[in-house]
């Protein structure tokens, strides 16, 4: 669906990285680890399928699309046709795209892969052809699939010339296994394509003129990057162990020259028009968590609840749940040492706790740390996260709550530097079945914070990130509709901002339907710009007479990237200099909102009452719109169904008139944009 304003700024946030047919784990994992590393917070860097580069509108929100390394027979059998369609329209429009190895392949004019060879042979013709001319490969002789039989560390020279931004290396070495030269590349300068770098070796495959390693293509008002080797390979995430010795050197060259593979990827980024961050961003290590609660005897029910799923070993206990495991820790029987550490060492094979360095990391296979506290943490224990301002500014909250909010909040995980709240809670089912109605998980830091599908949702420093459990009663579930939490929870943020304090109630944050919150451009706002500035996340499931749903929320708060913030738009539309707000206050004011609304809700149910209350804060009333899946009908938004939530839609005929149809339409479970795309269901 594409709709007529209100308007949003068009910044692309998402770097995808194909994950699909084709393309193999190692070479996804590499991706998103290096590119998470020079672009956070400015991007997302988010694994999709194909269907979702088929189906799903993603090319308004992406800065820069990846196909990897592996096989492009597979991307072949996913992409023909329509997928290929829509990634050349995205990248003539604007857009980027970045081909490492096969992902480079896959966007020439034709591969000649291994020929001659009957057991590796690809030969044909592909349809992107970003670069006009053949990648024939494999460069050098060796390669075995799945295996490290055919890697070496390739010495490139590269073009400065044409990397002309920040530090660029001369020459380095960067792994190989199994990529192409681009042929002739340097006689398709007239058509865009220049030379990034070029192999300095002899290769074991006619290259024509040069031995174009890394080329730049030109491709309508956009560009793509196609490699042979893998500047995304990082030596830190190779095993020494899984190849001979001369493998163990290559790893040792890589690693001497990683800065310089940096500094060149680095540029390659920037001359796709990203913005790179120069101080390359480390992988933090998981923080104990904290439980508190605002009666202190409260920790200590929850404790005795867990009992029953905590398993003992010697003298430390565990919950070994679904996908993680957590060691449980009494506030002052461990030294501060031991609780200030994020990964405490642990020789014993049973607890991996720390990652041997700062590669890639399996955080499902950390062991988490549980701090259970009969008082309130200290903020020597919690720098970045003051617990007494929390509770106080909630306790404040509740007594002035006219609907007798007491529970959201009253019970608190935090953690410095979490996995994700959301994955925390709900995809521990034996922990969270446990937990009180309104326990809350934050923390400062998320490291593979979730969105809706596999959106990764961007957690700069700064970012209000919180989690909290709902446990909805099934005899609600008709006249109160568990689809209306996540209304009610993009209605708390709303609510909650415009009651942090006096004046806010001027900040312009509006609902996009169904749970997304945007915020009018501060830097102009007379253009009516919107941009995102905060998702919401429900998942729920049904259990012992009751719908538990977990409700993730992700506020930009005082951080001013990837969009803007609540700080900025304080600054630019509140009449008197506020003072900066505070992430303990605005958690405690959206959490009682929350309670609030979600008390009344099963009172009364979505009435006319509620229903005029969402309105009121609403972007899309009257909206025109196109609905693509209706061939292109006009339609003007009326409102949604106070039954299922669904979007209601009028078709327009001739002169904008109503016809009288009505359309419903629902957004898609994994990455709806009301901006590009619904799917739909007719009344």
């Amino acid at each position: 669906m594409t709709a007529t304003p209100p308007n949003t700024t068009g910044r692309r946030l998402n770097v995808l990285v194909y994950s699909g047919n084709g393309s193999t784990l190692e070479s996804v994992r590499h991706c998103l680890y290096t590119l998470r590393r020079l672009l956070a917070p400015h991007y997302a860097v988010i694994p999709v399928t194909s269907d979702m580069l088929v189906k799903e509108p993603w090319t308004a929100t992406c800065a820069l699309l990846v196909i990897p390394g592996g096989a492009d027979l597979g991307y072949c059998a996913s992409l023909n046709g329509a997928g290929n369609r829509r990634i050349e329209q995205f990248v003539k429009r604007g857009g980027a795209y970045l081909g490492f190895c096969a992902g480079g392949y896959y966007g020439c004019g034709r591969c000649e892969f291994e020929v001659g060879n009957k057991n590796l042979e690809v030969i044909g013709d592909r349809e992107l052809r970003f670069f006009p001319g053949t990648c024939r490969g494999c460069a050098f002789a060796g390669f075995v699939y799945h295996s490290e039989a055919g890697t070496r560390a390739a010495e490139l020279k590269v073009s400065k010339d044409a990397l002309n931004v920040g530090t660029v290396p001369t020459v380095f070495r960067s792994y190989y296994n199994g990529g192409g030269v681009f042929v002739d590349a340097p006689q398709y300068s007239d058509k865009g394509v220049e030379v990034l770098a070029s192999y300095s070796e002899d290769l074991d495959v006619d290259p024509g003129e040069g031995a174009a390693a890394v080329v730049y293509c030109k491709v309508g008002d956009g560009a793509a990057i196609l490699t042979g080797p893998h500047p995304e390979f990082a030596a830190v995430n190779l095993d020494k162990k899984a190849g001979d010795p001369e493998y163990t050197k290559i790893v040792d060259a890589l690693t001497a020259d990683d800065k310089a593979r940096t500094d060149f990827l680095k540029a390659c980024l920037v001359k796709l028009g990203l913005q790179v961050t120069q101080d390359t961003t480390t992988v933090p290590s998981l923080s104990s968590m904290h439980l508190s609660a605002a009666d202190p005897d409260a920790t200590s029910r929850i404790f005795s609840t867990l009992q029953e799923i905590i398993t003992r070993d010697g003298q430390e206990e565990y919950i070994k749940d679904e996908n993680d495991t957590f060691r449980i820790e009494k506030s002052g029987v461990w030294n501060m040492d031991k609780l200030n550490d994020s990964l405490p060492d642990d020789s014993e094979d049973r607890v991996p706790d720390r990652p041997t360095d700062d590669g890639i990391i399996d955080y499902n296979a950390v062991v988490k740390h549980l701090v259970v506290h009969d008082d309130l943490p200290s903020s020597k224990i919690t720098p970045y996260f003051n617990h007494h301002a929390f509770y106080s500014n909630l306790k404040s909250y509740q007594n002035q709550s006219r609907e007798g909010a007491s529970e959201f909040g009253s019970n608190l995980l935090y953690g410095e530097v979490v996995t994700s709240t959301n994955t925390l809670l709900e995809k521990n089912p034996q922990l969270v079945r446990r937990l009180p109605h309104g326990f809350t998980a934050t923390a400062t830091t998320q490291v593979t914070g979730r969105g809706r599908g596999s959106n990764v949702w961007v957690a700069p420093a700064g970012a209000l990130m919180f989690s909290t459990v709902i446990r909805h009663p099934i005899e609600k579930i008709q006249s109160s509709s568990v689809v209306f939490i996540q209304y009610l929870a993009a209605m708390a943020v709303v609510r909650g901002i415009k009651t942090y304090d006096k004046g806010y109630e001027s900040i312009p944050v509006k609902m996009k339907w169904p749970n997304d919150i945007y915020a009018l451009d501060p830097d102009q706002p007379e253009k009516k710009h919107y941009s995102k500035i905060c998702g919401i996340l429900v998942n729920s499931h049904f259990s012992s007479k009751e719908y538990v749903a977990v409700v993730g929320i992700g506020l930009n708060a005082t951080n001013p990237l990837p969009t803007t913030s609540l700080n900025a738009l304080a600054a630019r539309f509140l009449p008197n200099k506020p003072a900066p707000l505070t992430l303990e206050k605005l958690l405690a004011r959206i959490l009682t909102t929350f309670e609030e609304l979600y008390i009344r809700f099963l009172r009364t149910g979505f009435d006319p009452t509620f229903e005029e209350m969402y309105y009121d804060d609403w972007l899309h009333m009257y909206q025109v719109v196109t609905l693509e899946e209706e061939g292109g009908m006009r339609a003007r938004i009326k409102g949604i169904t106070r039954d299922y939530g669904l979007l209601l839609a009028e078709e327009l005929g001739w002169d904008d008139r109503p016809t009288g149809r009505v359309v419903q339409l629902q957004s898609d479970s994994n990455s709806f944009d009301f901006f590009r795309g619904l799917l739909k269901r007719k009344t």
